[in-house]
């Protein structure tokens, strides 16, 4: 199996990946869960609690992606407003952390969580060694996708569009250098919450 870089990232009808005011303890800003209606299966809030599974669907889009990943890249803005995920996260792989600020390995369950001070090249060749051969997953956020675009690494990308507009927030395009990409459609998954657009990166 040839190795692959995947990327894949819930974004709003007018290009959003977050809503307005993001921060830690709402990662995806104000008005921003319901982007991730779909993850969850329903409507969910940060002040109820995320619960439920996602519909069939988004199941068949997401576990092969999981299944053929053997590692992940992960930013540091992302790791903290998802509170590392709690303390078994079940990724079953190590997730490569890029940061500015030096932390200790952690382990948490079946997952090792490694924070990468020296930038996406050195955090890319540590999650392609420890892949073995298998995939890795950048699982974002939007920061690392618009600095894995620019180098020209991602080989996919999925974006999953959420049918609701957020007016404001971060958008997941804006700033990004590389122009000359070819995205081709590979799939097209629907789903009652959002429509999962997979593209083949050519560079």
């Amino acid at each position: 199996m040839t190795q692959r870089v995947l990327a894949g990232i819930t974004v709003s009808l007018d290009g959003y990946y977050t809503g307005p005011n993001d921060r830690l303890g709402s990662g995806l800003g104000d008005g921003g869960e319901r982007l991730h209606y779909w993850v969850f299966g329903g409507p969910w809030t940060y002040e109820s609690g995320a619960r439920g599974e996602p519909a069939p669907e988004d199941k068949a889009y997401l576990e092969p992606t999981f299944r053929t990943a053997g590692a992940m890249l992960v930013g540091r803005t992302m790791y903290d407003a998802a509170g590392g995920w709690g303390d078994d996260p079940g990724f079953g792989v190590t997730a490569f952390v890029l940061t500015h600020r030096p932390v200790e390995t952690q382990h948490k369950g079946n997952t090792t969580f490694e924070f990468v001070t020296q930038g996406l090249d050195v955090a890319l060749q540590k999650a392609r060694k420890a892949a073995g051969g298998k995939d890795v997953l950048v699982m974002g956020g939007g920061d690392l996708i618009r600095q894995s675009l620019d180098a020209g690494v991602l080989d996919e990308l999925t974006l999953s569009i959420a049918p609701i507009l957020l007016g404001s927030g971060k958008r997941l395009f804006d700033g990004v250098r590389r122009l000359d990409l070819t995205f081709d459609r590979v799939e097209i998954v629907a789903s009652p919450f959002v429509t999962h657009l997979r593209y083949q990166v050519r560079r």
